[in-house]
C-alpha cells in the first residue's frame, strides 16, 4: 500500500515538473499591435466606409453593440490573451461577450473555433480612463502545431461587446484591413460564428490594441514605430504589404518563429509634438515620445525597435533641433525601459512636391540635416537607409514607380511610398542590425 503511494506521489511529482518546465519554456509575446489614439473620430483612415449608422454620435460612441476586429497575428500559439484599452476615453467603459476564432471571410468566424474571453475570470471587466485591460488566457484549439504553415498569414476575429455607451471611443484609425461592427443596439454577438449580426463595415480598429500569444521562450518581437509611413498610407487594403509586414516575411523565412514584427505607427505622428494631445487630440495622436511607453515599452518580448519618424515634425514648422533632441531623449527612454533593446532607426525618405505642408524646399532641408544627423549620431545599434531606397536623385522626389498609391488608387502623394516601396524598403534592412548576429 505504502509503496503504491510512493509511486502514485512520485508519478505526480513528475507530471508537475514536467509541465512547470513546458511553462518555463514559453512565454506571452506580442503578436500584433495597433497603436491606440483618439477619440473617434480625431485620426487619418484610409478607405473608412460611411459609419454614420453604426457610430451615430462620436461623443456616445458605440452603444450596446458588437464589434469583431479582424487582426493578423505575426506568430500563432495554442494560448491567447487580447489587450482592451481605453486609454482616450471619458468614462468607465464596460466589455463583455468577448471570444477569439480564427477568421473565415467577411464577418464570418471558422465554425468551431470561436472560444469565449475571460477577464480575472469574469465574462465582463470595466475598463476607466486612461486605462487598459489583458484577458486571462484562451486556448486556442484550433492551432495543433504553433508552427503550422497553414496558418501563416491567417487572421483572428476579436470580437467583444460594448455594453451601454462606451463614450468617446479609443481607435487606430488606419487599420488598411476591413473589420466588422453590428447596429447600435444589437447587444453581444460575439459568439455567433456568422456573418448576419455585422453589417457594418470598417478600416480601423477600435478598443484592441494588442494580441499576445503564448510562445517558446527564444521568440523575440521588433516594434517598427513610426508615423504613417510605418502605418501603411497608399498600400494596400487587406494585403498586408506594409514595409514592417515585408519585413516579418523577411525574418521569418531567415529565422522562422524566432521572430514577430509588430506595427505601432500612427499615420501623422510626431516625435517631438503636439503638446496637451489630450486636451486638443489631432489626427497623428499623441507624440512618439509620449506614447513610447504604452506602443513599445508594455509590449512583452520585445527585443528591437525600427524607428522612423520626423517628417510630420518638419511639415508642421518644427525646427531641427527639438526633432534631434527627441529622438535622444526617446532612444534614452528605450534602452531604459527594455535592457538590452536593440535599436534602429530610419533615414526619412523624400517629400519633395507632395502636400503643402511636406513638400517644400524648406523641409527637403530639415530632411536631408536630419538624416545627416542619423548617419552619424552613433547612439543607434543600426540605421537604415530607406532614403537611399526610394529617392530618385533625378527629381528629388520619390522613385517614381513608387508613388502610384496602391489602395485608393490614383497617381499618389508623392509622400507616402506604395506597395513597391515599401517592399524596397523593408528589403534595404540589414535583418543583423536587428537579431544582432
Amino acid at each position: 500500500m505504502i509503496r503504491r503511494w510512493m509511486v502514485a506521489t512520485a508519478a505526480i511529482l513528475a507530471a508537475l515538473a514536467a509541465t512547470g518546465a513546458a511553462s518555463a519554456a514559453e512565454r506571452f509575446v506580442a503578436a500584433w499591435a495597433a497603436s491606440a489614439h483618439g477619440p473617434y473620430p480625431v485620426g487619418n483612415p484610409t478607405a473608412q466606409p460611411e459609419l454614420k449608422l453604426a457610430f451615430p454620435d462620436p461623443a456616445a460612441g458605440a452603444r450596446d453593440q458588437s464589434l469583431r476586429m479582424v487582426v493578423t497575428p505575426g506568430i500563432w500559439g495554442k494560448q491567447a490573451r487580447i489587450r482592451l484599452s481605453n486609454a482616450f476615453g471619458k468614462r468607465d467603459v464596460t466589455f463583455d461577450g468577448a471570444f477569439v476564432g480564427l477568421h473565415l471571410a467577411s464577418g464570418a468566424v471558422m465554425a468551431g473555433t470561436n472560444r469565449r474571453v475571460t477577464f480575472g475570470a469574469k465574462d465582463s471587466v470595466t475598463v476607466k480612463p486612461g486605462q487598459s485591460v489583458v484577458s486571462d488566457p484562451v486556448a486556442l484549439t484550433f492551432v495543433k502545431r504553433t508552427a503550422d504553415p497553414l496558418l501563416a498569414g491567417r487572421r483572428l476575429a476579436v470580437s467583444f461587446h460594448v455594453a451601454g455607451e462606451s463614450g468617446p471611443m479609443t481607435w487606430h484609425a488606419k487599420a488598411l484591413a476591413t473589420s466588422y461592427l453590428t447596429a447600435p443596439g444589437a447587444g453581444a454577438k460575439g459568439g455567433e460564428e456568422g456573418e448576419g449580426a455585422f453589417p457594418f463595415s470598417t478600416t480601423s480598429w477600435y478598443f484592441l490594441d494588442a494580441v499576445e500569444m503564448l510562445a517558446p521562450a527564444t521568440t523575440r518581437v521588433v516594434v517598427a514605430f513610426g508615423d504613417s509611413i510605418t502605418d501603411g498610407t497608399a498600400s494596400t487594403i487587406n494585403g498586408d504589404d506594409r514595409w514592417p509586414d515585408v519585413l516579418a516575411r523577411r525574418l521569418r523565412a531567415e529565422y522562422g518563429q524566432l521572430w514577430v514584427v509588430v506595427n505601432a505607427g500612427i499615420g501623422g505622428n510626431r516625435i517631438a509634438g503636439p503638446a496637451n494631445y489630450y486636451d486638443s487630440p489631432i489626427g497623428g495622436g499623441p507624440s512618439a515620445l509620449e506614447r513610447m511607453k504604452r506602443d513599445v515599452i508594455s509590449l512583452p518580448g520585445v527585443a528591437s525597435v525600427v524607428w522612423l519618424e520626423g517628417i510630420n515634425d518638419f511639415g508642421s514648422g518644427a525646427a531641427l533641433e527639438p526633432v534631434v533632441q527627441g529622438v535622444r531623449d526617446g532612444v534614452a527612454a528605450l534602452r531604459a525601459g527594455i535592457p538590452k533593446l536593440r535599436v534602429v532607426m530610419g533615414t526619412l525618405t523624400g517629400a519633395r512636391n507632395s502636400t503643402a505642408t511636406h513638400g517644400t524646399a524648406e523641409v527637403e532641408a530639415k530632411r536631408q540635416a536630419f538624416n545627416n544627423f542619423v548617419r552619424n549620431a552613433g547612439i543607434f545599434d543600426g540605421v537604415v537607409d530607406f532614403d537611399a531606397a526610394t529617392f530618385d536623385a533625378a527629381t528629388g522626389e520619390l522613385k517614381a514607380e513608387m508613388q502610384p498609391n496602391s489602395s485608393t488608387g490614383g497617381p499618389g502623394d508623392k509622400l507616402h511610398p506604395n506597395r513597391a516601396g515599401y517592399a524596397a524598403m523593408a528589403a534595404a534592412i540589414d535583418l543583423k542590425l536587428i537579431t544582432g548576429k
